[in-house]
């Protein structure tokens, strides 16, 4: 069957909200909505820049629980079931430690995903995508992802759809675009143009 290689957080998981609720779970606090536009959580939220003991607190929460209950963004689990009974097959292709794939199959599962198996990488994001080797591996039809660099290096004959999300302080600008042969805000939006025009279209 025709694969689709998904990307996780920002694509299949609501990582925002994840991180307001690790903010909760440290400090008691629920921050607020600072600026809606901003594509880094830290600018999202009404949230301080943390150092020493905060900071260790904080980065604390990042632990099998909170990668294992982030919740689905809005429109992905319908996107992904569509793109399911369409015929494709659905792997996650994550820049994520190892010790946490287990965990994040997990939620996957949970929030009710048809993902067929889950690849993690290492998050450096150089002149070569950490995703690029797997990717090479599996040769899916098309690979979806909401940071430009991780594009960097991809295999020709691989469609490459960016999720382009919040504009204000997105990395997804400048030469690199270049890369790309689609644009979407979500992935419910890749998944509706996919069905409706098909991988050849833009490609």
């Amino acid at each position: 069957m025709p694969l689709i290689a998904l990307d996780a957080d920002g694509v299949l998981l609501d990582y925002h909200a994840a991180y307001r609720d690790a903010w909760f779970r440290a400090f008691g606090v629920n921050p607020s909505l600072r600026n809606p536009l901003a594509y880094w959580p830290v600018d999202r939220w009404d949230v301080e820049i943390l150092a020493g003991a905060d900071l260790g607190k904080f980065r604390a929460q990042f632990d099998e629980k909170f990668w294992s209950s982030i919740p689905p963004c809005v429109g992905a689990v319908d996107a992904c079931l569509q793109l399911r009974r369409a015929g494709f097959d659905l792997v996650c292709v994550t820049a994520l430690e190892e010790r946490f794939l287990g965990s994040r199959k997990e939620n996957l599962l949970q929030c009710g995903f048809p993902i067929a198996a889950v690849y993690g990488t290492d998050g450096t994001a150089g002149d070569v995508s950490p995703k690029a080797a797997i990717l090479e591996a599996l040769r899916p039809m098309a690979f979806v992802d909401d940071f430009l660099p991780y594009f960097r290096g991809v295999p020709t004959g691989i469609h490459r759809a960016l999720v382009v999300r919040e504009p204000h302080g997105s990395p997804n600008v400048g030469p690199d675009l270049s890369l790309i042969q689609s644009q979407h805000p979500d992935l419910a939006h890749f998944s509706k143009w996919v069905l409706r025009d098909g991988l050849g279209a833009g490609a």
